[in-house]
């Protein structure tokens, strides 16, 4: 048995039950290069003593348990870095909203649409609304007009992936990125 334990965190004693937390009478021993084996926990606890490492409850609803002699302190640092590494990894998808209005002048549609192409070549989804202020509303086909024609003049480097649906007082177009 085990004299002096490692102190442990309570955080990690939730994930895993280790040495003495084991509850069962029998487990089934995985070590490196050996078939595994069925054994008391007194003998694994033994084992794992005499290597002065932990035994590790890896598969608790096995019939008999799966555990493992290790290091966990070790195996938990190696945990974390994995699933930090793995976090890093994600990409983060930006929405980047344009805004116009039904009678948006060409030089304001060519400034808006290099803006556009700027955040697409990012990487970022681009959302285009016409937005409708009072009697504006009239105007809708416009707006669906101008929307159409920024998507054509972004094909090169977007693709459309919402066509122009009018939303209350907005008519919105999605535009993603081609660039992953």
């Amino acid at each position: 048995m085990r004299r002096n334990p490692r102190p442990v965190r309570k955080v990690e004693e939730d994930q895993h039950r280790i040495n003495q937390k084991i509850i069962a009478n029998e487990i089934r021993l995985v070590m490196e290069g050996q078939e595994p084996q069925v054994m008391s926990v007194a003998a694994a606890l033994a084992l794992a003593d005499e290597q002065e490492l932990d035994l590790v409850e890896i598969s608790p609803n096995a019939k008999p348990p799966v555990c493992k002699i290790m290091d966990y302190r070790k195996f938990m640092y190696t945990q974390k870095r994995k699933q930090k590494e793995l976090k890093a990894k994600q990409s983060k998808i930006v929405v980047k909203e344009i805004r116009f209005g039904p009678n948006t002048d060409d030089h304001d549609f060519n400034f808006k649409l290099s803006h556009a192409k700027k955040f697409l070549e990012e990487g970022s989804k681009v959302k285009a609304y016409v937005f409708f202020r009072g009697r504006t509303i009239v105007f809708k086909d416009r707006g669906e007009i101008l929307l159409l024609k920024f998507a054509q003049e972004l094909a090169d480097v977007g693709i459309v992936e919402q066509l122009p649906k009018l939303e209350g007082k907005k008519m919105i177009l999605m535009i993603n990125s081609k660039k992953k």
